[in-house]
């Protein structure tokens, strides 16, 4: 939905018509990618090479969590299709923002890796604490937790050009960018 876009649903139940209007869509700040594109075709190759060995499956709960923290709505919109159209399941998808109440949904693999997501994501809170990093190393191979944290740093680093540039969401179609980010 963009702002040219009408902004009325109507829905049809016993007879009775109601409209919802929608808020307007906000306008994005600034298109950055058509003013820094060196800088944006280097975040697309270093998003590329960080997932380079991790399941696809956690890489995008991990894009997905870190989206919902840093309150990036372009990304969560984005990562969540891009999950459910690979695979994922629509309840883990919902129920990723209270994962640490639904750990029943997860293994303990993607328990580790959430929770490295939250340290890392959130260093406002201290630096990431040695139990947490050692149950992810306890899950995940040298090159894997490597790997890991890198994809973490690269969703971090894509969220704040998301929320600076109030990217709007809604409008990604999975499979749309073979890059992810576009």
């Amino acid at each position: 939905m963009t702002t040219a876009d009408t902004t009325t649903t109507s829905t049809d139940t016993d007879s009775n018509t109601s409209t919802i209007e929608y808020s307007p869509e906000r306008p994005a700040r600034l298109q950055w990618a058509q003013f820094a594109p060196d800088v944006y075709k280097a975040m697309i190759r270093l998003d590329t090479a960080a997932k380079q060995g991790l399941d696809h499956r956690l890489y995008e709960l991990v894009k997905i969590r870190a989206s919902q923290i840093n309150h990036c709505a372009f990304c969560v919109d984005m990562h969540s299709k891009d999950a459910i159209a690979a695979g994922e399941s629509v309840e883990r998808v919902i129920q990723l923002s209270a994962w640490d109440e639904s750990r029943h949904f997860y293994t303990e693999q993607e328990i580790a890796a959430l929770e490295l997501t939250e340290a890392v994501t959130v260093l406002t809170d201290g630096f990431v604490p040695d139990e947490v990093y050692e149950r992810a190393a306890e899950h995940f191979e040298e090159a894997e937790l490597a790997q890991l944290i890198s994809a973490i740093a690269v969703i971090n680093a894509w969220n704040r050009f998301g929320v600076t540039f109030r990217m709007a969401p809604g409008h990604h179609q999975p499979a749309q960018h073979a890059g992810g980010h576009k």
